[in-house]
């Protein structure tokens, strides 16, 4: 495998570069080289991984294979690696089999698959959930991710797929193939209740106990090929399968080799012989029987023949075959064992017989129901017949004991044909089938010492299925180039035709052995002589051993194999003795003969017509269907021949369908677990075909990256005026610099393709420059490092100086303190000395004068002491002062530190926003706009054109129609038929009654056993209380009595009673939550099989009703256009979309045909003229309301014209009065002054009535004229009553201004209004063009689906579009011109109540006053108080409104509306009122109806819009709402603690709803469940994309280099969801609670669930994507989870508990980031990763890969070191966590504090027909 490289790359090979050498023990070894390659050495020198130095010689230029770079090792597709060669295939495969336990690698578009020989937790349906719906590069390589792949694309390509399973013997493929069909029957499900994915699955245990044997190399092998084809609907859900099998290994069932067996149902009968029902087949142990003991291994270890028997009868019943065709089955192969016992005795050399009464022989008979001397004598005699006559000959022993072997493999062969058979009829679809998927189980290529007959037909299947897999890979590799537009080169690859031709083509191996057959004496020496003449140095890929004449060689495509010609010929006839088959048939046991009648009409092993399989009509596959006149020669076609033709049709199939190949590779060959042989692994890796997709791979361009992902990586090594706005432009210049061969890369459209070895070159050139970035880096941070190292020592040292001289000084004060002390002392003693022998001799003056001296030395000594403290005080002092300086001076310099890293990080922060509001990046996003748009026009009205003429087509279309009702009535006979299917249903519905109701009384059982739980709880709380209180007294009477030790005895007891009471209560609590969480799961099935029984009794009742009425709709062809308009009148009348009106429109042709329910549209028209009806009744109510309220605006109006004619009277007599203003008429007294003054006052009384009234009127008027009128400044309207009189002292003058003021403000008003209205006009016009712009995408998105359909599809979803569309035109236009006819009819009947009053009001002013005498008033707004009625709280309605009010309060209630406008829990508020009515009238019917009729109306709702996530949160805080009030109100004394008096009135009084509270807390735990499965629909898509794949941090992890399997980028696009989406997300579901008015307690539980959910399936996604598990993405994680944590201390929801539940989350990216080297390392992640399991902490660590090569990989010790330390702990096994777990809910008791009678029930409910009491 050694290559030559290009001058280019021998740059490569420098000091220390790395490289692989042969060797002959483990094929590659790594190397290193000591120096330097020039061009022209002939010796490379090199230093082996054991430090051994070797040299390695250069011959014509051929390097050693280059290594790849750490970081490439590991990877998840072999084509990711940058030198693509042998040795790195091997070391990748074995890094990942031995070191991270990772079985499967992908090889481009192959999976590799190792067999671990050990179970692995890795299928369990956790693992299928969480493949299902991924991108096959998106997670690690799995099987699972192969059949999503074929599944995806058989969906999405509308083409079958094929998953060819091939590898030798023990290598895995029945497992894979077995995995991949559990993925299939997981993932789809079947289209009917026949539960056909399980009969898929049951088919394995089936085919695996009569087709699957042991051999040496393998406990488990499949001795047949077999392909499935697993059939699927329209809606791709499994209806069925077909099996075909290939090249049966019949020899099995007479011989088996040393440490082998034959077939497992033959010792699976012998294990269960002690049966009573297998009594009578006289079994007996396995090594009793010639055909199960040669091989000496009856047992396999680990395997219990007994139990695989019991599986393989529940596997046959499951799938049909009946008890009695079970026992035949099982005679026949306990007869076929019995035959192997029959021995002969020779007579003679030619001839021999059976002993006489031989009891196997006799058993045989007896089991197969044939006659003892028949088959006794056909066994030792056969039939010759000539020309003329028949000759009956005896034959030899050896003869005879061939023949019974014949006749036991025989008889194998056809039963093994016809449990076949059987297994399809049972797997055969009912419906016709849309596509399937084929999984190819077969053999691989085998070569032994002795290879015979079997080996050649299997290497022939090999070498047309390498052919297939050349030409694929070849065809993908052509179809990148051609896509990118590279230019495209012949490849050279390996062609396997001539190897193909030897054998199948005129006169090849094949035809020469048919050939030979047909001789009379034709024999495996002659037919060799034939091949030596006919092939022998004539063909290049036949030779001939050099010590053998009966042997031949073919070079296949993976080896030299050598077969030897014995037994070729007699393989290939496959002859069996007439006579002994005429016996057989003849027989009286019914299931012999079938076996053998019409055998040219059985299917043979390797027949491949599926029976009973429909063949898709645009599938180019030939049936092999005999013609007739050719059975006979049909039945004598050799195997040969016939396996020739079966793999003709297997590969036309095969190239019919899009191939996905996984190929099965087994490590060693004493199948120890994770082992891995190089040599074995390499022989099969050349066989199987993987190194030579690798080599078509590496002559080309293997590494592909985008332009995106090139400049992520390598941005590094681009200089700041290198990068450009065109991604393109910036790549090719770098690369340009970088790589000075253009021939070693190639620019395509979206990628740049590079030459093998190319990522490697720039990967050393990118971590060359990191590496002296690095450098620099260091370099830089210990220089910063050692300088303030040496800064904070020298200031130390100068602290230390400093304290040490104080010290010093003070010390030598007080050695001078002291040493004058001293010579003080001395002289005062001396002087004493001398005075007091003086004194002796004058005592008298001496004693005078000591008394004097003593008083002036006391009075010293005093002063003395006074200094010495002072000089105490002063060092304490100067101690204080000094170091509050010194912790002063380091606070400064802390806070300049401080102050200079802000000023630092406001310099970066302005810089990132001054980058950020760049205008250059809003540039490069409006490139181009005005271009996209002009072609969107053009798109438009291409599409219009378009439109057109598919309107004309759709009249075709209708007309069509009329025509292919005749074809309904064929359907009539169906529909009979589906009566006795709906009996059927209706007992199925009895007995899931029956069900229901023992769920109920279990439910009623755990309620019983919850409630004895709770009390025996209290009880012990109440005892432990009381012991803890006499423990309180005992230890007082103690203390009191001084027993000390004794009470502390009693205290730690009492202690010891308190710690085991806390552990009893926490495990009270423990059990209490999984009883409640299992009583939750019990309510959610219960809810589940109760939407099951609605649904059958649904079908049921439709089934009875359609088989009815079909007939009447059969004569009324004419009435589905009115059906169709009867619905969309429905719809604009009631603001209702029903779908089935256009159910009919939008189905294809060929479900055109379904019959419409006559009934059905008979009740809907019956509806909708009661809804007519009831739209006329409220429209005439409405028109009532409206007249009554004009007709109190024109009595409003009546009284403010009397009160101006009485301002007008009185300002009459005023201007009388100032007229004639004579002194003795106007004197006070004078008569006509009296007379004056009465009628004054009598008119200022009326006028002050008047005033009151105009005062209420006016407070409704301007209620009312609020809405119109703007609002006038307060300083406007308030003026100085000095203005006032110096306008006008009568106010005449300021009642003109005001009403002047008033017209300006009538103006003003009027203007704002107009603006207003031009500003909603514009807006409308602008939410206009938002609608049509998205109707332009959503065109331009129908238009590039349709673009992919094909033609006649395409017409169809046209079609399809426009009637939608037109339809839903058709309904808004109807409503709109319904509401504007409401408009113009109210705008009339105001219009005439107002003419009307006009001129009643016009006539009585011109009687009265004059025009000149009226002045407007100015209308001022008054508040008048009203008193309110005295309220009960409680709400009336009817008995017949019952259905109204549950209609309009639930069915057809919008949540938005009611969550915006009103109080949260309005609708529980207005239900609870009606009960407390009920309740007060004592009427318990209302009361249960009344409550059965709103849950049963919720649960309606939630079916209908159950997928709405404000709909079903809106009804669980209702619902919750309605709960606490029935406990509120219930009178009990526990929930009345925190009501008020005026609540504790409103209690029921008369009934006790304590149960339907249950049944209401039963409903909100099946809506709490509902929710979160409904944010967990949508959570779901954003989880992944923004937790894991996309880059919060820019920059931070790079892009390592993906192989053909491209995985997602972690670069955000448009439409790809980031951190934010999820956090705006989560911020939409906490706003919509919170406006419902959810329970603060009920949204922290929803909270926690929505934060389980994330970290769940995070967590999950990491543990099956290696790519995710680095350093740096563990740093994103933790920035996204602080995220999250931010977003929960905003809401304050901190102590909700979700945090905790991100706790695995966190922890998985700690493990991520830690060291991971030491033992002590070992020990910290074993203390930190508590909420991880083992199994999760040892998957990260083996998943662990470097994104640079600065980062160190994980060592397969310390993953031990861990597993050692945790094999203690004691956890679940499982990998994954349960993403579907629903903690348990709980609904603590929020009392409400709104009072019941302070309520108004708004108009907008609709519930005018309810009434306050």
């Amino acid at each position: 495998m050694s290559q030559p490289f290009p001058c280019s790359t021998q740059e490569l090979f420098s000091y220390y570069a790395r490289v692989w050498i042969p060797d002959p023990e483990e094929v590659w070894k790594s190397a290193e080289l000591l120096k330097d390659y020039k061009p022209g050495d002939k010796v490379l020198q090199l230093r082996l991984e054991e430090g051994k130095v070797s040299l390695y010689i250069v011959c014509k230029l051929i390097l050693p294979p280059l290594r790849n770079p750490d970081i490439l090792v590991g990877e998840n597709d072999l084509t990711a690696l940058s030198y693509l060669h042998e040795p790195a295939v091997l070391h990748n495969l074995k890094v990942r089999f031995i070191d991270s336990k990772l079985i499967y690698t992908y090889c481009g578009i192959v999976l590799v698959a190792i067999n671990p020989y050990e179970q692995l937790p890795i299928y369990g349906e956790d693992i299928i959930n969480a493949y299902s719906g991924q991108n096959m590069g998106d997670m690690d390589p799995h099987i699972f991710a192969v059949a999503e792949e074929a599944y995806k694309q058989m969906a999405r390509d509308e083409r079958n797929q094929s998953i060819i399973v091939s590898g030798e013997s023990g290598a895995g493929k029945t497992v894979s193939a077995k995995y991949a069909m559990r993925y299939f029957a997981t993932v789809s499900g079947s289209a009917s209740e026949a539960n056909v994915e399980e009969k898929v699955l049951a088919s394995n245990p089936i085919m695996e106990s009569i087709g699957n044997a042991k051999t040496t190399r393998n406990d488990n092998s499949s001795r047949f090929g077999k392909y499935i084809e697993i059939g699927f609907d329209k809606r791709y859900r499994i209806i069925g399968a077909n099996m075909r099998t290939y090249l049966l290994e019949k020899s099995r069932v007479v011989f088996q080799a040393e440490e082998e067996r034959n077939y497992h149902i033959f010792y699976q009968l012998c294990a269960s012989a002690a049966l009573p029902e297998f009594k009578t087949l006289r079994l007996g142990i396995a090594n009793y029987f010639h055909y199960t003991k040669q091989g000496g291994s009856p047992v396999i270890d680990g395997v219990d023949d007994a139990k695989e028997m019991v599986n393989t009868r529940q596997a046959c019943t499951l799938l049909g075959i009946s008890d009695s065709y079970q026992m035949g089955i099982f005679r026949i192969l306990a007869g076929i064992l019995h035959l192997g016992n029959v021995e002969f005795a020779s007579r003679d050399s030619d001839s021999c017989t059976v002993p006489p009464k031989h009891e196997p022989l006799i058993i045989f008979c007896d089991l197969m129901g044939v006659e003892y001397e028949e088959m006794a004598h056909w066994l030792c005699h056969r039939k010759l017949a000539t020309a003329t006559e028949t000759y009956i000959k005896p034959i030899s022993k050896l003869h005879a004991i061939n023949a019974r072997d014949a006749l036991a493999k025989h008889i194998y062969a056809n039963l093994f044909n016809w449990i076949v058979d059987h297994v399809n009829k049972a797997l055969h679809a009912t419906v016709k089938q849309h596509s399937f998927i084929g999984v190819l189980d077969i053999y691989g290529f085998e070569t032994f010492e002795i290879n015979s007959f079997e080996q050649f037909c299997i290497n022939y299947a090999n070498e047309k299925l390498q052919q297939q897999f050349n030409m694929h890979v070849f065809k993908l590799e052509q179809e990148e180039y051609m896509k990118e537009q590279i230019p495209w080169t012949l490849i050279d690859f390996y062609d396997n035709q001539p190897c193909i031709n030897l054998i199948e083509a005129k006169m090849g191996i094949l035809d020469l052995l048919d050939e030979e057959c047909k001789m009379p004496k034709g024999s495996d020496d002659s037919w060799a002589q034939k091949l030596y003449n006919t092939h022998l140095n004539k063909c290049t890929l036949f030779e001939k051993p050099r010590l053998s004449n009966k042997a031949f060689i073919i070079k296949h495509f993976a080896d030299k194999v050598e077969y030897q010609c014995e037994g070729f010929l007699e393989k290939n006839k496959d002859t069996v003795y007439e006579e002994q088959i005429k016996v057989l048939k003849s027989s009286k046991f019914k299931l012999l003969p079938e076996l053998f009648q019409d055998e040219e009409k059985v299917l043979s092993p390797t027949s491949a017509t599926p029976s009973g399989r429909v063949p898709l009509s645009r599938m180019p596959i030939k049936p092999a269907k005999a013609r007739p006149g050719q059975a006979s020669k049909e039945h004598k076609k050799t195997v040969g021949h016939q396996f020739r033709n079966s793999l003709h049709l297997l590969m036309e199939t095969l190239n019919a369908t899009t191939p996905h190949y996984v190929r099965c590779i087994k490590p060693n060959d004493f199948k120890f677990p994770f082992t891995f042989d190089e040599k074995r692994a390499v022989q099969q890796l050349r066989a199987c075909g993987v190194l030579e997709t690798i080599r078509i791979s590496a002559a080309g361009f293997p590494s592909r990256w985008t332009y995106q992902e090139f400049f992520s990586r390598y941005r590094v090594l681009m200089k700041q005026r290198d990068v450009l706005g065109d991604r393109k432009q910036t790549c090719k210049n770098v690369l340009e610099k970088l790589i000075q061969d253009k021939d070693k890369y190639q620019f395509g459209k979206t990628k740049i393709f590079f030459r093998a070895g190319q990522v490697a070159y720039l990967e050393k050139i990118r971590a060359d420059k990191l590496r002296a970035a690095c450098i620099r880096i260091q370099k830089t941070i210990r220089g910063w490092l050692m300088r303030k190292k040496y800064v904070r020592m020298r200031k130390a040292a100068i602290t230390i100086q400093r304290h040490v001289r104080g010290y010093q000084a003070r010390c030598y004060a007080k050695f001078l303190r002291r040493t004058r002390a001293a010579i003080t002392i001395q002289k005062f003693q001396r002087m004493y000395v001398v005075r007091k022998r003086y004194q002796c001799m004058r005592d008298a003056t001496i004693a005078l004068q000591a008394l004097l001296r003593g008083y002036m030395v006391r009075n010293k000594y005093q002063m003395m002491l006074r200094e010495h403290k002072s000089v105490v005080i002063q060092k304490h002092v100067r101690g204080w002062l000094a170091r509050r300086r010194y912790g002063r001076t380091l606070r400064a310099i802390v806070y300049l530190q401080c102050c200079y890293r802000r000023m630092m990080a406001k310099r970066e922060l302005k810089k990132l926003k001054i980058e950020a509001r760049s205008v250059e990046r809003y540039k490069k996003l409006h490139i181009g706009l005005e271009n996209k748009i002009m072609q969107l026009q053009r798109k438009i009205d291409e599409q219009n054109k378009e439109y057109k003429s598919l309107l004309e087509k759709m009249s075709s279309l209708e007309i069509t129609y009329s025509t292919e009702t005749e074809k309904l009535r064929s359907d009539v006979e169906r529909l009979r038929m589906s009566e006795e299917e709906a009996k059927n249903a209706t007992n199925r519905v009895i007995s899931l009654q029956e069900e229901i109701a023992k769920l109920r009384r279990e439910l009623h059982q755990t309620q019983s056993e919850k409630k004895s739980i709770e009390e025996w709880a209290d009880k012990y709380k109440h005892e432990t209380e009381q012991a803890c209180m006499g423990s309180q007294v005992h230890e007082r009477i103690y203390r009191g009595l001084g027993w000390n030790s004794h009470f502390g005895c009693l205290l730690s007891v009492a202690e010891s009673m308190e710690k085991k009471l806390v552990e009893e209560t926490k495990q009270l609590e423990l059990d209490l939550n999984d009883e409640r969480l299992r009583y939750q799961n019990l309510l959610n099935e219960f809810s589940r099989l109760e939407e099951r029984y609605d649904d059958l009794k649904d079908e049921m009742n439709l089934m009875v009703v359609k088989s009815s009425n079909i007939s009447v709709f059969l004569s009324f062809p004419s009435l589905f256009p009115i059906f169709t308009h009867c619905c969309a009148s429905l719809c604009c009348g009631r603001g209702i979309l029903l779908d089935f009106p256009l159910f009919f429109l939008k189905q294809e042709p060929s479900e055109k045909k379904a019959p419409l329910d006559m009934s059905l549209f008979l009740k809907l028209q019956k509806r909708v003229s009661e809804l007519e009806q009831e739209k006329q009744s409220l429209q005439d109510e409405l028109d009532r309301k409206e007249e009554q309220a004009l007709r109190a605006k024109a009595k409003r109006q009546e009284l403010e014209s009397e009160n101006k004619k009485l301002k007008n009277e009185l300002n009459e007599l005023q201007k009388a009065l100032t007229e004639t203003r004579a002194p003795e008429v106007t004197a006070p007294g004078a008569p006509a002054y009296r007379v004056l003054l009465d009628q004054l006052t009598s008119v200022s009384e009326e006028l002050e009535v008047r005033k009151e009234e105009v005062l209420i009127l006016r407070s409704q008027l301007v209620s009312q004229k609020e809405a119109i009128q703007p609002k006038v400044n307060h300083t406007e309207q308030v003026q100085s009553p000095q203005d006032y009189h110096m306008l006008n002292e009568d106010g005449e003058l300021w009642l003109a201004y005001e009403g002047l003021k008033q017209a300006n403000r009538l103006l003003e008003s009027q203007l704002q209004s107009q603006k207003k209205s031009h500003e909603n006009e514009l807006e409308s016009l602008r939410g206009e063009i938002q609608g049509l712009k998205e109707e332009n995408n959503r065109q331009q998105q129908l238009l590039a689906q349709n673009l992919q359909l094909p033609p006649e599809a395409r017409i169809e979803a046209s079609l399809q579009h426009e009637i939608t569309r037109l339809t839903n035109e058709n309904l808004d236009l109807m409503e709109q011109l319904e509401k504007q006819d409401k408009t113009v009819r109210k705008l009339k009947k105001q219009l005439k109540v107002f003419a009307k009053k006009i001129g009643e009001l016009e006539v009585g002013q011109m009687e009265n006053i004059s025009p000149g005498q009226i002045i407007d008033e100015p209308i001022r707004p008054v508040n008048i108080p009203r008193k309110e009625k005295d309220f009960q709280g409680m709400l009336e309605y009817k008995k017949e409104d019952e259905q109204k009010l549950v209609k309009n309060l639930i069915l057809e209630l919008k949540p938005r509306g009611v969550a915006v406008n009103l109080i949260p829990g309005l609708p529980a508020y207005i239900l609870f009122m009606c009960v407390r009515h009920a309740d007060y009238l004592n009427d318990d019917q209302k009361v249960r109806s009344l409550l059965t009729s709103t849950i049963n109306g919720i649960k309606k709702v939630l079916k209908k819009r159950g997928d709405d996530f404000e709909t079903v949160s809106f009804w669980l805080s209702n619902t919750c709402r309605f709960l606490h009030c029935l406990k509120q109100y219930s009178g009990e004394e526990g929930f009345m603690k925190h009501n008020t008096p005026r609540q504790n009135e409103h209690c029921l009084t008369n009934f006790d709803l304590a149960e339907y509270r249950q049944v209401l807390s039963d409903l909100a735990i099946q809506i709490y469940q509902q929710l979160v499965r409904v944010l967990e629909n949508i959570l779901q898509p954003m989880i992944v994309s923004g937790m894991l794949e996309h880059e919060t941090i820019q920059g931070v992890s790079g892009v390592k280099p993906t192989g053909l399997r491209k995985r997602t980028s972690s670069i955000a696009d448009e439409g790809t969801y980031t951190l934010d989406s999820i956090i705006r997300q989560l911020n939409s579901f906490h706003s919509v609670m919170c406006q419902h008015g959810m329970d603060p307690e009920l949204i922290k539980q929803v909270v926690k669930q929505m934060f389980y959910i994330i970290g769940a399936v995070t967590l999950n996604n990491l543990l099956l994507r290696k790519d995710m598990c680095s350093w740096s993405k563990g740093m994103q994680i933790r920035y996204n989870v602080s995220q999250l944590e931010e977003w929960l201390r905003d809401k304050n929801l901190m102590n909700s508990g979700a945090k905790e539940t991100l706790e695995p989350l966190i922890q998985a990216a700690q493990l991520l980031q830690v060291k991971k080297k030491t033992d002590e390392d070992a020990e910290a992640i074993c203390s930190m990763c508590n909420a991880l399991t083992t199994a999760q902490i040892v998957k990260v660590l083996n998943l662990y890969t470097p994104v640079n090569e600065f980062e160190e990989r994980v060592l397969v010790s310390f993953i031990r070191t861990i597993q050692v330390r945790l094999r203690d702990r004691k956890d679940s096994p499982q990998l994954l966590m349960d993403a579907k777990h629903i903690f348990p809910v709980t609904f603590p008791f929020n009392p409400s504090s709104l009072a019941l009678e302070t309520i108004q029930i708004p108009a907008s409910l609709g519930l005018g027909f309810i009434s306050r009491v």
